[in-house]
């Protein structure tokens, strides 16, 4: 559930990690298939709060993450006395508003700071009574918080496992035959900057079939679709975006690689296998994960 949400929300690790159990995105979008939730400004480069959004199945999704394997681990380190060794912050209220604040006890006494201000440091050690245990929303198997670091090294045993499973032992080494894929965190970063550029692409000129004069108007407006990427990934400059973020395909034109769609879109959020695909094959620097993940050796 980690990975699906960096992957649909575009969230840097760091942030994603950090995020405490209430700040789960629950406010649906108009058409139900969207929440949208905020960055807290102290968790962010930019030291800037904005708004992000994640499909309503990646947020159930987490929702019974924290009912099921989360409460496991809760109660496991409960039992095992492990948070009676921890200098805890016991959170005793959260208020509401445009500027929610987090109030706490502790062993240095009562505190409080406006949510957005809590660093990842500072949410690490907060805590409630009660069976949802600490208020960091990803926990490791002992019940305490993961740390957005530890991040990591699950990415690295991962890559690991696919590299075993799917590179033959007799391979012969070739830098241009890569068997089996390989992901950061940062990875899913830009897989959600590539789709989001594709599908606003696509659904600019298929979906509304702007004329010249009438995409000129759309874009002096809301900006194009490499502006709208930059305000999702909360990117200070266009430049980053462009040159960092989506450098693979900063050359090719989408237009024409949309343009060989076999059958109009039904939504903006229709199957794009065959766009990526392409892509994938014509940019280097970018994974077809499909591809990769075929058995050495197959058609």
């Amino acid at each position: 559930m980690f990975v699906e949400l960096l992957t649909t929300s575009g969230l840097r690790r760091q942030v994603a990690a950090s995020l405490l159990t209430f700040e789960v995105p629950v406010q649906r979008l108009a058409g139900g298939r969207y929440c949208h939730g905020t960055v807290a400004s102290e968790s962010t480069r930019a030291k800037r709060s904005r708004t992000f959004y994640t499909p309503v199945r990646v947020a159930a999704g987490i929702g019974d993450y924290v009912d099921s394997s989360r409460a496991w681990a809760v109660r496991s380190a409960q039992r095992r006395g492990l948070y009676d060794r921890l200098p805890v912050r016991l959170v005793t209220a959260v208020t509401r508003g445009r500027s929610p604040k987090v109030r706490w006890s502790g062993p240095d006494g009562c505190g409080e700071r406006a949510l957005e201000l809590l660093t990842w440091q500072e949410r690490m050690l907060l805590f409630t009574e009660g069976p949802q245990g600490p208020e960091p929303l990803w926990l490791n198997e002992q019940g305490l918080p993961l740390k957005p670091h530890s991040r990591n090294g699950v990415f690295a045993t991962a890559n690991r496992r696919c590299r075993a499973e799917l590179t033959p032992s007799e391979s012969v080494a070739d830098p241009h035959r890569v068997y089996a894929p390989y992901a950061t965190p940062h990875s899913a970063r830009h897989s959600f900057a590539l789709f989001m550029l594709v599908v606003l692409n696509h659904v600019m000129d298929h979906r509304y079939g702007p004329t010249p004069a009438e995409r000129q108007d759309f874009r002096l407006l809301y900006g194009d679709p490499w502006f709208l990427v930059q305000g999702l990934l909360g990117h200070a400059t266009r430049e980053v975006t462009v040159d960092r973020y989506l450098a693979p395909v900063r050359h090719l034109q989408l237009e024409s690689l949309l343009s060989s769609a076999s059958a109009p879109l039904e939504g903006p959020m229709a199957d794009m296998d065959v766009v990526f695909a392409r892509l994938a094959h014509e940019a280097s620097g970018i994974q077809d994960i499909d591809v990769a993940m075929a058995p050495a050796g197959a058609a």
